[in-house]
């Protein structure tokens, strides 16, 4: 095959317009056509410039991760970048083609139709100076992200970072695995981290002078500050609403534990959301649209799934109710797209992820190898992050709910308790 390549590599087929010569609309989805439920192929060309084979190997790496797409690597480098051979791609089974040309502060992203033998969109990302960085790797990341959508209609996930808890800290990751590093200090005990929309700031609990207390942390300053609008005791697993302007957590006392919600930014008094009457309620999720929350609740003698308004009134029991000792349905939360709601669900003495649609309440189990918790789902509504024990220590797995197929995303010591941000991409 590689010399079927190499041999064709010399014709010419159809040479792309230089960057200043460009006319295609930019911003615009046109997209490909394709039968659906099928997975196009593509190939990215070899990327030249400063960080190029860095980048080259990321976009591949995405769009394989992000399951839309079939990415078709074994070309041979000979093939070139600055010249698009369309026949001979489309005899590979490609449907797409992404070309990239780095600059020391830019990347020049050209996506093609291989098929109708066009250039389907354009468009250039600003890059930090430094090849490799955070930054410079987000960068790349959002650039990927845009060209699947041009190819498929749906954003990927690359652009965006999971956060997690390890050695008694809250750790960010890439949606690769890469760029791993702690966002705070030891000490505290931190748990549950979970994003706000815009990516700047976390929040999480940990163990202070007050009690069990409520943190967020600005990312871009380094810092972090207390709710000082909790009351003292047991608060946890904190989330943000969807307009990230207000968290909702769990306070607990002798009488119980129920949902409160307080301002991120403010210092009003907390208002309370349930009244579980001496019950445990906790763990909670928001709709996308902010109207509503699904939560834990021990309020039918054992854990189960429910559903409340924000403002506390119309309770209904979202999972199936059973009777046993094995029933147990924990740690929710609520897809992008508002159609499902994932959890933890304890199946044959072994918690596994299950997914409840909203509609018909069909509910799906998604794992069996080991223990499986703590679900969290991707920006795209497709994938779920979640902690498993399947390797003998707790790490995070990616799972793609549509096709099954899971890879590993963090190694090292144990991490669990993760919680996947929105897309971090500059608008």
């Amino acid at each position: 095959m590689l010399a079927r390549i190499a041999a064709a590599a010399s014709v010419i087929a159809a040479a792309v317009p230089a960057m200043g010569q460009d006319t295609s609309r930019t911003g615009v989805h046109i997209g490909l056509n394709y039968q659906p439920g099928t997975k196009p192929g593509v190939v990215v060309l070899p990327i030249v410039g400063p960080g190029g084979d860095t980048a080259h190997a990321m976009i591949q790496r995405d769009l394989d991760y992000a399951d839309a797409l079939n990415v078709i690597s074994d070309i041979d480098p000979g093939l070139g970048s600055i010249t698009v051979n369309y026949p001979l791609l489309e005899k590979l089974g490609a449907a797409a083609v992404v070309q990239a040309f780095l600059a020391p502060t830019s990347l020049h992203v050209i996506v093609h139709d291989v098929v109708k033998r066009r250039v389907l969109l354009t468009r250039d990302f600003a890059l930090p100076a430094a090849v490799g960085s955070a930054e410079w790797r987000m960068a790349i990341h959002d650039a990927t992200d845009w060209a699947q959508q041009a190819i498929t209609g749906s954003r990927g996930i690359a652009a965006s970072r999971i956060a997690f808890i390890r050695d008694g800290q809250v750790y960010i990751t890439d949606t690769d695995g890469a760029d791993t590093r702690p966002v705070t200090q030891k000490g505290g005990g931190p748990l549950s981290p979970s994003w706000q929309p815009t990516g700047r700031f976390l929040t999480y609990s940990f163990f202070g002078a007050r009690g069990t207390q409520i943190a967020v942390l600005d990312l871009t300053a380094g810092s972090a500050r207390a709710l000082s609008a909790t009351p003292t005791g047991l608060n946890s697993t904190p989330t943000f609403s969807p307009d990230g302007n207000s968290i909702v957590y769990t306070h607990g006392d002798e009488n119980g534990t129920d949902l409160y919600l307080v301002p991120a930014f403010g210092a009003e008094p907390a208002r309370r959301i349930t009244v579980g009457h001496g019950s445990d309620n906790t763990q909670p999720t928001f709709s996308p649209d902010g109207r509503r929350l699904a939560f834990t609740s021990g309020r039918s003698g054992h854990p189960e799934v429910y559903i409340v308004n924000i403002d506390g009134t119309e309770p209904d029991l979202l999972t199936p109710f059973q009777f046993g000792d094995d029933i147990y349905r924990a740690s929710p939360n609520w897809s992008p797209d508002g159609r499902l709601v994932a959890f933890e669900s304890r199946v044959n003495g072994r918690f596994q992820i299950e997914t409840i649609a909203l509609r018909d309440h069909t509910v799906k189990q998604l794992t069996s190898d080991g223990i499986n918790e703590d679900p969290k789902w991707a920006p795209d509504g497709r994938h779920l992050v979640f902690t498993s024990n399947r390797t003998g220590v707790r790490q995070l797995f990616v799972l793609d709910a549509e096709s099954g197929r899971t890879r590993q995303l963090t190694f090292g010591g144990p991490a669990r308790l993760p919680s996947w941000s929105r897309s971090l991409a500059t608008p």
